[in-house]
């Protein structure tokens, strides 16, 4: 079969090259089959539609008609879309390191027509430079080998395919207690910059798992250099250009050590867990009112430029437009004397860092890096509505692309940063967003009651992976924190049971790739974070929240399962295992409060000082007087006092004494009430 087949596929990355002159297949067996009927190896590329390195290889090389000329003659072509495959990607990414390679995006792999790695790369220039062959180079010598040396690169290929089946290390007697996770808290803390926030260096990522993880440690110990790292980088990103502060939105990571240049892509994964994290801090941080202001635009582009019909979010915006990278984002000191006063142009070009030299490649990023976090009332009103201009100016430039497939597990971790921002700071319309997305995801992007991965014109990726049903646990149960809907609850338990039923591994954790899914060469089952926290931390994190929320132990004893098989990877790589650190710190301190409300109340004000007072510990649980808990549950037979709604914080298996005035149970919330545990 010949021609550029992508024609016939979906995703947006994958069109981007359907006309490529390369003789492109989808990932599927008949492009293996054919692969196997011509005798020849398959050139495998992954990548995603807002990757710029992605653009660059592909007009360099992919629009070549000669280079395009030899992949077709010597290879057969197969381009998978890393979003709606992450299961092909984790096997081929851990292929590559397997080799040595750092990796990166495009990942550039040569494979046996039975799908087993043989080598690989990630970009390739069309031209060899800097001791980097050339793509064609590399193409012509693959090819060679495999005529000429078919024993050894099938040996090779076997190799690196054991290599990636190997078991995981056995974790023997490792205390998963907190002395484990100050020590991580620690060693992750002396890689961090302090002054700048982040870790040391560039480039610098978001990397919010880390950063979860040592706010928790912060709220377990009181530390005030943990508080201050957390604090010292959220305002870096806030203040950086990797924040869009004309649009809202944060980039996917900053190119340098100060925050100031992005890589320009902006994806949902990222700002759904800046939501979470920022909304958090708002708890804790003397910075709460900028950070509201970074979740209040951050909203503001998610609904206006990310939301699709039917409520869910769109996967990505483009790092490129206008035939260049960012160029919808940066400034001329010109442009905004030609489109405000020149007093208007002059306060928001000062507030901003816009020169007329520009402070990248003679362009400005607009930032606050070396400007005041907070304005008086009137600059801050003037400085919006400057702002908002600005964005209606800006939305006549050409717009970067938009990869609007729906992927469940990004939808998930927006919906739940949504719920968490709401709930906090009071905005009903944001959880009510969150519930939208969410009623699309699970009515939509399922079959059968079982979750998909992705969706977009009407072809679905199902079944969903390990990862959307982990998030959508979490996303469900942070509905219920925000919503006191008993169903969320429902759904949470559903799809960690599906998560068991069909991911579970013999040492507790759980397959990427579901049991009655698309077979791949290795069912991957991997402990360490990405940009995004693994499943198994997230699951972990929800069963603690269902156990503490219900009394039921089977919550607690999946969750210890998860933690144990996992000991090994945490002692081995704690930055990498952020999020499983978190969920350990979880399983040791967790908090519920039960307000119980009688009949003509409704705790709104026990509420209020909960909120105030959240932390990532605390379950809330909210109900009517007589309907009680599980047995299980150590406030289970507890009641109103006085007819007055009453608060009740449980901890280890054991209940506070009832309040029920604001000021005690602030005072509990605290530490600050005394003994005020009632008798066992």
């Amino acid at each position: 079969m010949s021609g550029n087949l992508l024609q016939y596929e979906t995703s947006p990355y994958l069109l981007q090259h359907r006309d490529n002159p390369v003789h492109w297949r989808g990932w599927n067996e008949a492009a293996f089959a054919e692969a196997r009927q011509l005798d020849r190896p398959v050139l495998l590329s992954i990548g995603y539609a807002a990757c710029h390195w992605c653009h660059v290889m592909a007009h360099e090389s992919f629009e070549d008609e000669a280079t395009a000329a030899l992949m077709n003659r010597l290879f057969v072509n197969i381009k998978v879309d890393r979003e709606e495959r992450p299961d092909i990607d984790q096997i081929y990414m851990a292929a590559l390191h397997a080799l040595g390679d750092q990796g990166g995006w495009p990942l550039t792999m040569f494979l046996t027509p039975t799908a087993r790695p043989i080598w690989g790369g990630t970009y390739f220039p069309n031209e060899a430079r800097y001791g980097k062959p050339s793509f064609r180079q590399v193409l012509t010598e693959i090819a060679r080998l495999y005529a000429e040396d078919r024993d050894a690169i099938l040996a090779q290929a076997d190799s690196i395919t054991a290599h990636l089946a190997k078991p995981r290390p056995d974790a023997g007697s490792v205390p998963l207690d907190e002395e484990l996770l100050d020590r991580a808290g620690d060693a992750i803390l002396n890689i961090m910059d302090r002054e700048k926030g982040g870790t040391r260096g560039a480039p610098k990522f978001p990397n919010t798992p880390v950063l979860d993880f040592l706010a928790r440690c912060h709220e377990r110990t009181g530390r005030a250099d943990l508080a201050a790292i957390v604090d010292t980088t959220l305002a870096g990103m806030s203040q950086g250009g990797i924040f869009d502060h004309v649009g809202g939105g944060f980039a996917r990571y900053s190119v340098d050590a100060e925050w100031l240049v992005p890589h320009f892509e902006k994806m949902l994964s990222d700002n759904g867990l800046l939501l979470e994290r920022l909304a958090l801090a708002t708890r804790i941080s003397p910075r709460a009112d900028l950070f509201r202001d970074r979740i209040e635009t951050t909203i503001g582009w998610l609904l206006r430029e990310m939301q699709l019909e039917g409520g869910a979010f769109a996967a990505s915006l483009d790092a490129d437009s206008g035939g260049g990278e960012g160029r919808f984002y940066v400034w001329r000191r010109a442009e905004f004397d030609a489109l405000l006063g020149p007093d208007d142009a002059a306060f928001i070009a000062a507030l901003y860092d816009i020169t007329p030299a520009g402070n990248w490649e003679h362009v400005s990023i607009p930032n606050r890096l070396a400007t005041p976090e907070s304005l008086g009332a009137a600059d801050d009103l003037r400085r919006r509505r400057i702002l908002a201009e600005l964005r209606v100016a800006r939305d006549q430039r050409p717009r970067p692309a938009l990869d609007d497939k729906i992927l469940v597990d990004w939808n998930g971790y927006a919906i739940a940063g949504l719920a968490l921002a709401g709930q906090l700071l009071g905005e009903p319309l944001w959880v009510a967003h969150a519930e939208t997305a969410y009623r699309f995801i699970t009515e939509s992007v399922a079959r059968d009651g079982r979750l998909g991965h992705a969706l977009r014109a009407g072809k679905m990726v199902h079944p969903g992976f390990s990862s959307d049903l982990a998030t959508m646990a979490h996303a469900a149960f942070a509905l219920h924190q925000a919503t006191q809907r008993a169903r969320y609850v429902a759904d949470a338990i559903r799809f960690l049971d599906d998560l068991d039923a069909h991911h579970r591994t013999a040492d507790g954790g759980y397959h990427l790739t579901a049991d009655d899914g698309e077979a791949v060469i290795i069912r991957k089952s991997d402990r360490t974070d990405d940009a995004t926290p693994n499943p198994h931390g997230l699951a972990a994190d929800t069963l603690i929240r269902l156990w503490a929320y219900s009394g039921d132990d089977r919550f607690r004893a999946r969750a210890d399962a998860i933690l144990a098989g996992s000991a090994a990877n945490i002692v081995a790589n704690v930055f990498g295992t952020a999020s499983l650190l978190g969920a350990l710190d979880l399983r040791l301190r967790v908090r519920t409060v039960v307000i119980i409300v009688p009949p003509g109340t409704t705790g709104r004000e026990l509420r209020a000082v909960v909120d105030a007072h959240w932390r990532s510990d605390i379950v809330l649980d909210l109900r009517d007087d007589g309907d009680l808990l599980s047995p299980a549950h150590p406030a289970f037979g507890k009641s109103a006092i006085e007819s007055r709604a009453t608060a009740y914080v449980c901890q280890e298996g054991r209940c506070s004494l009832p309040v029920t005035e604001a000021a005690d149970l602030a005072a509990l919330l605290e530490g600050r009430a005394g003994t005020v545990w009632s008798p066992a």
